[in-house]
């Protein structure tokens, strides 16, 4: 069977860990192109949501879930088995040292750094196969100019770009509201 893209935030299990959007994780995805044998790393990983859908789009293939919180790796756990989802290995640690020892990624997703941005890029570009994806999603400014900085300099990747903005319809009463997400830029970077 094959996962369709986009499950609801609603039904992951939640804490007080930052968790990718359904909208922002649909592009990031598609950008990561994941195919059914890939190996992927989920720097950053949160509540899990895109290790999660990762590792549906990947049945046959393994995804690492990093995340240096002890309450994100838990979550991550709880959503594996809520979701029913085996093939993912969860390391609870701070990248890029947690980058060691791992084989290489097909894809690689960058979704927090913990301020070591051009030190986690530098392992990453290390554990990328040749025609590999790497994708960032960026909230703040610095974070987007870094990346870009970093991996257009890199001859061996073509990168692009993109800032999302998603207003979501909240109903408030008998109206309808308009609520805006956070904007996030995602860099694709295909090596």
């Amino acid at each position: 069977m094959t996962h369709n893209l986009g499950i609801p935030d609603n039904q992951f299990i939640r804490g007080d860990i930052p968790m990718t959007k359904e909208e922002i994780r649909i592009v990031t995805l598609a950008k990561a192109r994941i195919s059914a044998t890939d190996t992927i790393i989920d720097i950053g990983a949160g509540t899990g949501s895109l290790s999660i859908e990762a590792a549906l789009l990947a049945k046959q293939g393994k995804v690492v879930a990093i995340e240096r919180e002890a309450e994100g790796a838990e979550l991550i756990r709880a959503n594996a088995a809520k979701f029913k989802v085996d093939n993912i290995d969860i390391i609870q640690g701070a990248a890029p040292e947690a980058l060691n020892g791992l084989a290489a990624a097909d894809v690689i997703l960058i979704g927090g750094s913990g301020g070591k941005l051009p030190e986690i890029l530098e392992s990453a570009d290390k554990l990328l196969k040749p025609g590999g994806r790497l994708v960032v999603t960026a909230v703040t400014v610095e974070t987007l100019a870094t990346a870009l900085t970093i991996m257009k300099q890199k001859k061996e990747y073509n990168v692009d770009a993109c800032c999302l903005q998603v207003t979501r319809i909240q109903a408030i009463g008998s109206s309808n509201m308009f609520k805006a997400l956070n904007p996030i830029y995602i860099i694709a970077c295909n090596k």
